[in-house]
């Protein structure tokens, strides 16, 4: 049995599935992160499957570096979003964090 890109796109849709489930249910600011992760992966593995089946040209791979650059620069200032969240209220829970607006 060869893998096809429906195995791909299967992969994909279940990491999606998981992360937006991730990003619903939790109220813990760090696995959100975790969820938009898991998203930002999904998409990736869609750039690399459709890019390996539509004659191996590099748009993909390009879109997936950017994917994986952005990732990381939404990484570091949501970290430091949530070190300065935790020095303020001790904890991290995102339903209870409404005074930062102000």
């Amino acid at each position: 049995m060869e893998i096809g890109l429906f195995h791909y796109l299967l992969v994909s849709a279940v990491l999606f599935c998981l992360g937006v489930f991730t990003i619903i249910t939790r109220k813990n600011a760090i696995l959100v992160l975790m969820g938009l992760e898991l998203i930002l992966n999904s998409a990736n593995i869609n750039f690399i499957a459709f890019a390996k089946y539509s004659g191996m040209n590099f748009d993909g791979h390009v879109a997936a570096l950017f994917v994986i650059i952005l990732a990381a620069a939404e990484v570091a200032v949501a970290l430091a979003i949530f070190l300065n969240i935790y020095q303020n209220y001790k904890h991290v829970n995102i339903d209870e964090v409404s005074d930062l607006k102000e």
